[in-house]
């Protein structure tokens, strides 16, 4: 029988996670991208790797390349090669000798690849400078990009590379820019793609859909259908005549949702009107994929939502009639409690990146028919057979205006009731935390493991709970979901499960802006670990990569804005103050941290602000993993070190710093 024991910070060198699946055209095989730590190098290393999809009588997976940095693998047409970007540089392997060759180099890497239907050429996106790195930036517009600052006269372009002679033609030019993944039409003669739209697109944020020609590089991309709220993604129906599109049907905070928009401009036609949750293209913190088409007549879309915390798939059936209306989405078949991260469709079935909550993700096999699930891969009972997660308890709670929010429980069942407590509050704000195992905070394990409780909320705001709760906080950051927070914490406490005086918060993103906020609002908390966190919003408008959504979707009128900020309250922070922080993070810059750990510094508060060189405001989810590791430590000393209760007596609020205050 094995021994097996709570997980621990350093298991995070552990780690082996599969992400980005990719069904091959038969639905025989799967590739996807295994994403392991190296110490050494510090750094993730991200390799291919296959898995046979007939319920284990073929090969085991097994590895394709060495990395350091491969992923995004997709299938040619015919299943024989696979295209891959290696540190950012398109390759090719063929599957008959495994053999690799770069098919070309684009000065600044290139994205997603994606075949032609026949499989001659590859469309990709790729940035494209107008400086050098040790040049002067000249800005002309509005823009930055996380972890490396102002965009400058950089623009995102749309290539097109030959396979067999890897030439490479540009098809977009000049000032315009392409935001999101191209797809080619049936017939291979032209491509769809999202891109900014109109003369002052940086000051308005529009989006649209575009098609060029292909065949003609000299033609001018055309905008599709009326330009209303951001389109995220497109793909082409196999019928040539219309485009699926994700993203909001008007501007300001919603859902992204699903429409079909024919070419012919006319009205689109919405889809999954009534399914009332955010559609989940994907991107890092926010799980999901492109929405798909199954059959060779576009029978049926194949996308993902969130609901409840958890990105879940969904299919939705397609009518041949006039409009192509469909009848309700049905959620696809995955056990409760679970999510995933990736989806590819191909022969009736789709491969998954399912987490749930004993690992941190495997590849799965549906069968879109049947709804048989099979599972392919297990990386994570191979790489920590001897760790055993801390449950996850759903809990629900009523706060006073009748309002429900759904909240999440760790602790080991073991551990006596009365103990310490960390409340922690995620990102976006329109983001969420889900009820499967959570590679990222690894504190919260940690913690698990020595007793402590952690409590993560889904307060107003959060996604997976219906366009009302997603924007209920709107124009009231912080006045709007206080209570989300105070009032679950009370319940615990009047429960008799945590010591209402060793009660810690942390938070990152928005949720270091709710950290700041609650602590200059409550004194509830021993001690606060704010990250990557927002102290002044005027200030963060006029420098943050999101700074223009703020301003347009969020809070829109300045005052109010001044009114929201942490520092207009700051006076009232009394507890130990933790601030954790990229130095490179351009969605929450760094000088946001300097203004709190000054405001709190020359208040005479107990505070620490530690900056991570060259770290994104990604940077927890993928960055290096011994600054990963280095947070979690940090968050769980911190914590446990300012809860600590004397023998019969209270817990000291006011502990000094046992390290010289600002040190790195």
């Amino acid at each position: 029988m094995t021994t097996t024991r709570p997980l621990r910070i350093d298991d995070l060198y552990r780690f082996a996670i599969p992400d980005q699946p990719a069904l091959a055209p038969d639905g025989g095989r799967v590739a996807y991208t295994l994403t392991t730590q190296d110490a050494g190098l510090d750094r993730p290393v991200r390799s291919l790797w296959l898995a046979a999809t007939d319920g284990g009588a073929g090969p085991a997976p097994h590895r394709l390349t060495s990395g350091p940095d491969d992923h995004t693998p997709s299938w040619s047409p015919d299943g024989t090669t696979l295209a891959f970007l290696r540190g950012g540089r398109l390759h090719l392997l063929r599957g008959d000798d495994g053999g690799v060759r770069r098919l070309t180099d684009l000065d600044h890497g290139a994205a997603t690849p994606v075949w032609s239907p026949d499989g001659s050429r590859i469309a990709v996106t790729a940035e494209v400078r107008r400086h050098a790195p040790d040049e002067p930036v000249v800005v002309d517009r509005l823009g930055k990009v996380d972890g490396r600052g102002m965009r400058g006269t950089g623009r995102t372009q749309l290539f097109v590379l030959e396979t067999a002679s890897g030439r490479v033609t540009q098809l977009t030019l000049g000032d315009f820019h392409v935001t999101g993944t191209p797809a080619w039409s049936p017939d291979g003669t032209r491509l769809a793609f999202p891109a900014a739209v109109g003369r002052d697109y940086d000051l308005t944020g529009a989006v649209a859909a575009h098609v060029v020609d292909v065949l003609g590089p000299t033609a001018l991309p055309t905008p599709v259908g009326p330009v209303a709220g951001p389109v995220r993604a497109v793909a082409w129906h196999p019928d040539g005549e219309a485009l699926l599109l994700t993203g909001r049907s008007g501007h300001g905070a919603g859902h992204d949702s699903l429409r079909l928009q024919p070419l012919d401009g006319s009205a689109p036609t919405a889809l999954a009107v009534g399914l009332d949750r955010n559609v989940m293209p994907g991107g890092s913190g926010y799980p999901g994929a492109l929405p798909q088409f199954d059959g060779p007549k576009g029978e049926s879309v194949v996308f993902c939502a969130r609901d409840r915390g958890a990105t879940r798939p969904y299919r939705l059936l397609l009518d041949d009639g006039p409009g192509r209306a469909s009848a309700p989405a049905v959620e696809l078949p995955l056990p409760a409690g679970s999510g995933v991260s990736g989806c590819s469709v191909a022969a009736g079935k789709a491969a998954l990146a399912v987490a749930d909550g004993a690992s941190y993700g495997e590849i799965e096999l549906l069968d879109l028919e049947t709804g048989e699930l099979t599972r392919l891969t297990a990386h994570m009972a191979e790489t920590l057979p001897d760790v055993t997660l801390a449950p996850v308890t759903e809990r629900e709670f009523v706060i006073s205006d009748g309002t429900r929010v759904h909240g999440l429980v760790t602790r080991d069942p073991r551990a006596p009731a009365g103990g310490p407590l960390l409340v922690d509050l995620h990102g976006g704000p329109h983001n969420c935390w889900a009820p499967h195992a959570d590679p990222v905070h690894l504190y919260h394990q940690e913690l698990a493991g020595r007793g402590w409780t952690i409590l993560a909320l889904n307060i107003r705001g959060s996604d997976g709970y219906g366009e009302d709760f997603l924007t209920a906080a709107v124009g009231a950051w912080g006045e709007g979901d206080e209570r989300d927070v105070l009032e679950p914490v009370a319940t615990l406490v009047a429960e008799g499960l945590v010591d209402p005086e060793r009660i810690a918060l942390t938070g990152y993103s928005y949720g270091g802006y709710l950290s700041c906020w609650l602590s200059a609002r409550s004194d509830r908390f021993a001690a606060v670990v704010p990250g990557g966190l927002i102290a002044d919003l005027p200030s963060l408008v006029a420098t943050s990569v999101e700074g223009l959504e703020i301003a347009h979707e969020e809070i829109a009128d300045p005052d109010r804005r001044r009114e929201l900020s942490p520092l207009t309250h700051v006076d009232g922070v009394r507890a130990p103050t933790l601030i954790l922080h990229g130095l490179a993070d351009d969605v929450c810059p760094a000088g946001q941290a300097e203004q709190w750990f000054h405001a709190l510094r020359t208040r005479g508060v107990p505070v620490r602000m530690v900056l991570y060189p060259e770290g994104s405001h990604l940077f927890v989810l993928n960055g290096r993993p011994s600054q990963r590791a280095d947070y979690s430590r940090r968050v769980v000393d911190w914590v446990t070190g300012h809860t600590l209760r004397p023998f019969g007596g209270p817990v000291p609020h006011a502990a000094s710093n046992p390290e010289p205050v600002g040190s790195r």
